[in-house]
């Protein structure tokens, strides 16, 4: 059911997908990782498959990234399988600005802010509305790691941005990418970038839309999950 809680049918499929064609060793990688749902699911499966398993995660939000911390221990990965960054992803390094929550877990669908001058980061940062993240480039999150099987992203609208800043890395890199889409743009434009670039769409269901208001608005975020043929080949 879309919007079950976390996750519906065609996120799980995309995911476990990732986990079958793995061969040997599972390294997974989530942006935006929350307290860890993908890291923890895959990583489990994985284990279970009999995979040699790395979970790598990257969030914004300390307490979220302290959830993360709690997950992982708690489904018995060791500190020397799980990497866990304080941060925002982003094609390039530098300092983005991160909405702060009173209490962690009370909002999940946060929106990073890139580009932001010092000054207006410093304001943001007086009035308490924000904290200052690293910005840290995909290339150097991946750099320890030869091959990536899968790399989860939910970035609350910059997934499109990130793929097409990031296209020659991750054909060289990701076997599998699972794309949570928050825009049917996002949607389309994803489709223009990964299919050009020789990537093979294996799940997909499109955002849920309400029609209640004024213009259309995503009820429900939309799944992709394309597989690399240059890694992966059928």
């Amino acid at each position: 059911m879309p919007a079950n809680w976390h996750a519906d049918i065609a996120e799980w499929a995309a995911a476990l997908r990732a986990v079958e064609l793995a061969r040997d060793r599972f390294t997974m990688i989530e942006l935006g990782c929350g307290w860890g749902c993908w890291m923890n699911n895959t990583g489990v499966a994985a284990r279970r498959a009999g995979l040699e398993v790395r979970l790598v995660g990257i969030e914004g939000d300390a307490g979220h990234l302290a959830f993360a911390r709690e997950a992982v221990a708690a489904n018995g990965f060791g500190k020397d399988q799980v990497a866990l960054t304080l941060g925002i992803v982003a094609a390039t390094n530098g300092v983005a600005l991160f909405p702060r929550q009173a209490q962690a877990g009370s909002g999940w669908g946060s929106v990073p802010v890139l580009g932001a001058d010092a000054a207006v980061r410093a304001t943001a940062v007086r009035a308490g509305s924000h904290d200052e993240r690293p910005m840290v480039a995909l290339q150097d999150l991946m750099a320890p790691h030869v091959r990536i099987d899968l790399l989860h992203v939910d970035i609350q609208g910059g997934e499109a941005d990130l793929v097409a800043g990031c296209l020659d890395l991750l054909a060289r890199k990701v076997a599998y990418l699972l794309i949570g889409t928050h825009s049917r743009w996002t949607e389309g434009h994803l489709f223009e970038l990964l299919v050009a670039a020789g990537w093979r769409l294996e799940m997909e269901r499109p955002g849920i839309l309400s029609l209640a208001g004024e213009r259309p608005a995503v009820l429900v975020d939309g799944v992709q999950g394309w597989r690399n043929l240059l890694l992966l080949p059928e």
